[in-house]
């Protein structure tokens, strides 16, 4: 058992996913750094869907009453393990009654923790991802709280090492990110000096981002005519534009139809980095193609073969 000491600023239990259900108004959910939480899985031998836990901006404190191999990727939350320091991006064992404690994040914002076997909690529509909006999934739907135990699963693929991981699988996060955009759906409904704006400016990370979509304050995109667009199904990525002309990007645990023009979708590849930014943080927008997103794509499923063979 792993019994949750104090919970942090936001922890949940996520996985890749709950794909399938958002025609019924289902939330995706799921980890919202994709590759971080896969390396950690990775990196202990598990399943890619093994679920993990993520912590946001300010991690926790865990008590694990069994050895355990356990591995640390994503945003540095200066982890200790019994009061001594630990190399982030790498897999280590804790000891019986071993105590792994996070402090606020020192760079990027979300900070995943996998287990070997993974977090064993019920699979709800194919998932064990929390989606706190709809309280379902995870531990009991919501964040982790005080006295929370978790109980280790058999998500295990195969057997692995313990180490750091190499420099050139780590991403290196900043306060300035740039971010590549593909156009459309409705990028006709601005016109070519909203687009100049768009992607000469930089975007302010505001307060009010989180799971279910990042608000961006900076100058103001300005519609041809109304904002506003018959209800249609949004997805990951997505940039809505609302009457206010600031950007909102959607993530992981989004509304699944929304009524407002799309000016663009950050490629998937790139989310990572968004959803590592903290807010404060500065975004600039970069034009993307189709064939430039599929080649982020490859590369990022090359770095998981890689790695699943070195280790």
């Amino acid at each position: 058992m792993i019994t949750t000491i104090e919970p942090g600023l936001f922890t949940t239990i996520q996985d890749q996913g709950r794909w399938g259900f958002q025609a019924y108004g289902m939330p995706i959910s799921g980890a919202m750094d994709r590759y971080a939480s896969q390396v950690a899985n990775l990196l202990v031998g598990n399943r890619p869907d093994a679920a993990v836990l993520e912590m946001t901006g300010t991690g926790g404190t865990f008590k694990f009453d069994e050895k355990q191999m356990v591995a640390v990727c994503g945003g540095d939350m200066q982890g200790l393990l019994n009061h001594m320091p630990f190399s982030n991006w790498s897999s280590f064992i804790v000891p019986r009654r071993g105590i792994l404690r996070f402090d606020a994040a020192a760079s990027g914002y979300r900070t995943y923790v996998a287990v070997r076997g993974g977090f064993e909690v019920p699979v709800v529509l194919g998932s064990r991802s929390t989606c706190t909006p709809v309280k379902i999934g995870g531990h009991e739907g919501r964040v982790l709280r005080q006295g929370d135990v978790l109980h280790v699963g058999q998500d295990m693929e195969c057997e692995t090492r313990l180490g750091k991981l190499e420099d050139k699988y780590v991403p290196q996060y900043g306060s300035q990110v740039q971010l590549r955009v593909i156009l459309g759906p409705q990028d006709t409904m601005f016109g070519s000096a909203a687009l100049d704006t768009f992607f000469g400016s930089s975007y302010k990370v505001t307060k009010q981002s989180d799971r279910t979509g990042y608000r961006l304050k900076g100058p103001k995109i300005k519609h041809l005519g109304s904002a506003d667009i018959i209800s249609e199904a949004v997805w990951l990525g997505a940039i809505q534009v609302p009457v206010h002309g600031m950007p909102f990007i959607m993530t992981a645990d989004h509304q699944t139809t929304r009524g407002y023009a799309k000016l663009g979708s950050v490629i998937r590849g790139d989310l990572p980095k968004l959803v590592q930014t903290k807010p404060g943080d500065c975004i600039r927008f970069l034009r993307s193609t189709e064939e430039e997103a599929i080649e982020v794509l490859q590369k990022e499923q090359e770095s998981y073969r890689n790695i699943k063979q070195e280790w």
